[in-house]
C-alpha cells in the first residue's frame, strides 16, 4: 500500500492554504525543567477547533464535480464531523454526518451549525451506518482517517513543525486515534527532518495503537473498552489500515497516559499556557509532563490536537 509522500503533503498544504490556519509553534517556558524544553502546536485555533479541518478540506477540495454533486457522508465523534461540515459548506456540498449518541453536545451543535444533517446512532453503529447511506443515496464516504487525502491533510501539521521548530528539536509527541494525524505528521517529519523522533500518545484505556505496534499487526479493542476514556476523540477501536502502514514505517514508539494525567493536563494548559484543550487535545502534552522516561527528548514539541470541550467539563477540571 503506497505511503503518502512529500508531493502529496505539499499539494495538501497548497490546497488548504487560506482555509486551515497555519498554527504557530508556541514556546512553553513555564514547562521547562532545567533539562527539557517544550513547544506546543495549538490546533485548537483551527476554524472548527481541531486539526481535522486540514484533512477534511483536503479531501473534499479534491472531489470531482460529479462527486460534489452527490454529496458526502462521514462518521465522527465530533471533530471530523465539524471539519467535514465546515468544508462542505465552504465548497457548496451536501453533508450528512453520523455521530455516536455519546458525542459531547458542543460538538453535535457545532456540526449542525455548519449546515450538515446529523444522525445520532449508538457507538457500535457509528462506522456501519455511513456505508449504508453511501450505498443507498450515492454519497461519497469521507472516512475520518483511512484515506490518503485525509492523511496528507493532517500531515501538514508535521510540515509546519519541521519549518518552525528550532534546530535542536529532537522529539515530537502526537495523539493517536485512527492514526491519520500521527501517520501524516510522522511521514512529514521523517521525510524532512529524519533525526527527529516521533512518539504517539494515547489513553491507557484506549491503547489499541500501542498494542498494534507491539504486536506487529492491527489490534482491535472492544468499543465498550475504548469508550471508558474521557478523551472522546481517541475512542476508535483500532487504527486504520493505511494509517497503520504509516505508523509502522515512521513512528518510533507509542506511550500511554492515565485519565488523571489527561485531566490534570487540561487544567495545566488552561492555567499556565492559556490554551483551551479538550481531553483528546491534552493527551500529547500529558506525556511530556508525566512520561519523560518513556518519551525522552530535550527539545520537545507536542500537538494540542483540539479544544472542543464542554464548558461544564472545563470548569470541573479547572476547579479540581
Amino acid at each position: 500500500m503506497a505511503l503518502v509522500g512529500l508531493e502529496e503533503l505539499r499539494a495538501a498544504r497548497r490546497r488548504i492554504e487560506g482555509v486551515a490556519v497555519r498554527t504557530p509553534l508556541v514556546p512553553a517556558p513555564w514547562a521547562a525543567d532545567g533539562e527539557r524544553r517544550l513547544w506546543l502546536k495549538p490546533e485548537n485555533l483551527q476554524p472548527t477547533g481541531a486539526f481535522k479541518t486540514r484533512g477534511a478540506y483536503n479531501r473534499l477540495a479534491a472531489l470531482s464535480e460529479d462527486e460534489r454533486a452527490r454529496g458526502v457522508v462521514a462518521q465522527s465523534s465530533g471533530n471530523h464531523a465539524q471539519a467535514v461540515a465546515y468544508a462542505a459548506r465552504l465548497l457548496g456540498i451536501k453533508a450528512v454526518i453520523v455521530m455516536p449518541d455519546t458525542s459531547p453536545a458542543v460538538k453535535v451543535e457545532a456540526t449542525r451549525s455548519f449546515g450538515a444533517e446529523v444522525l445520532l446512532v449508538s457507538p457500535e453503529q457509528r462506522d456501519v451506518v455511513p456505508g449504508e447511506l453511501a450505498e443507498q443515496h450515492g454519497y461519497v464516504w469521507v472516512p475520518p482517517y483511512d484515506d490518503p487525502f485525509i492523511i496528507a491533510g493532517q500531515g501538514t501539521v508535521g510540515l509546519e513543525i519541521a519549518d518552525d521548530a528550532p534546530a535542536e528539536l529532537d522529539t515530537v509527541l502526537v495523539p493517536v486515534s485512527g492514526g491519520g494525524l500521527i501517520g501524516g505528521t510522522a511521514a512529514a517529519l521523517k521525510l524532512t527532518r529524519p533525526g527527529v523522533r516521533v512518539i504517539g500518545v494515547e489513553p491507557e484505556l484506549a491503547a489499541d495503537a500501542q498494542a498494534s505496534l507491539r504486536a506487529g499487526e492491527r489490534i482491535t479493542w472492544p468499543v465498550a473498552d475504548t469508550y471508558r476514556t474521557i478523551a472522546d476523540g481517541l475512542r476508535t477501536p483500532s487504527v486504520g489500515v493505511l494509517p497503520y502502514e504509516h505508523i509502522t514505517a515512521y513512528v518510533d514508539d507509542i506511550v500511554t497516559v492515565t485519565e488523571d494525567e489527561i485531566r490534570a493536563t487540561v487544567a495545566l494548559l488552561a492555567r499556565r499556557g492559556r490554551i483551551v484543550a479538550e481531553p483528546s487535545g491534552a493527551v500529547a502534552p500529558a506525556a511530556y509532563f508525566h512520561r519523560a522516561a518513556g518519551t525522552g527528548g530535550r527539545a520537545v514539541a507536542a500537538v494540542v490536537s483540539g479544544g472542543n470541550i464542554e464548558p461544564a467539563l472545563l470548569a470541573e477540571l479547572l476547579a479540581g
